[in-house]
C-alpha cells in the first residue's frame, strides 16, 4: 500500500481542515475503482464513523462508501448500519454528504443494492419529523436513481416509484419525480 494513503487516513483523523482536505481528495481519487489494499484500511475507515469531529464522520462515510467498490467479501454489509447511521447525524451536512454517496454501496452486488434499498426506503419514511425531511427524501430519490442507472435493476425502479408516489405534498412529489425522467 503507498505511504500515502496512510498519511491520508492520519491526516483525516488527526489533521487540520486543510490536512483533511487534501486527505479526503486524494483517498476519493484513489479509491474510484476498486483498490486491492481496501481491508487493510477498511476497519481503521469504520472507525471513524462514529469520531467527534462531523467533518471525519462525513469523509470516512464517502471514503467507505467508495471502498464497497473493493470489497468482494460484501463486509459493508455488516458495517452498513453503521454507515447508515451517518445518514441522521446531527449536523444535517454532514449527514447529507454520506447520503449522497450511498448509492455506491447498491452498486457494488446485488446483496449490497437489496440492503442499501432496503436502508434509504426506512430513512424515505421515518425522515417525516425531521427538519430537512424533503432534502433527505429528495437524496433518497436521486441515490436510488443513480444505482438504476448503474446496474438496471428494476426492482429499484419501482421502488423509488413507489416512495414517489407516497408523498403527500404534491410539489415535492413532482420534484422527486424529475429524477426519474427519462
Amino acid at each position: 500500500m503507498d505511504p500515502k494513503i496512510r498519511e491520508s487516513l492520519e491526516a483525516i483523523d488527526k489533521g487540520g481542515r486543510e490536512e483533511q482536505g487534501q486527505a479526503f481528495t486524494h483517498l476519493m481519487s484513489v479509491t474510484t475503482d476498486p483498490v486491492p489494499w481496501a481491508y487493510e484500511v477498511w476497519d481503521e475507515v469504520v472507525a471513524l464513523l462514529p469520531h467527534k469531529n462531523n467533518r471525519t464522520r462525513a469523509i470516512a462515510a464517502q471514503v467507505l462508501c467508495n471502498l464497497a467498490g473493493s470489497d468482494p467479501e460484501r463486509r459493508i454489509l455488516d458495517d452498513f448500519d453503521a454507515l447508515l447511521a451517518v445518514t441522521r447525524d446531527p449536523r444535517f451536512v454532514t449527514a447529507r454528504h454520506c447520503m449522497q454517496s450511498l448509492w455506491k454501496v447498491g452498486v457494488a452486488g446485488p446483496e449490497q443494492r437489496e440492503r442499501l434499498v432496503a436502508g434509504l426506503e426506512g430513512r424515505f419514511h421515518e425522515c417525516i419529523e425531521e427538519k430537512n425531511c424533503t432534502l433527505i427524501r429528495y437524496d433518497i430519490c436521486v441515490s436510488l436513481r443513480k444505482v438504476y442507472d448503474g446496474t438496471g435493476d428494476e426492482s429499484v425502479r419501482e421502488k423509488a416509484e413507489e416512495l414517489i408516489e407516497s408523498e403527500e405534498d404534491l410539489k415535492y412529489r413532482k420534484k422527486y419525480a424529475r429524477e426519474w425522467r427519462d
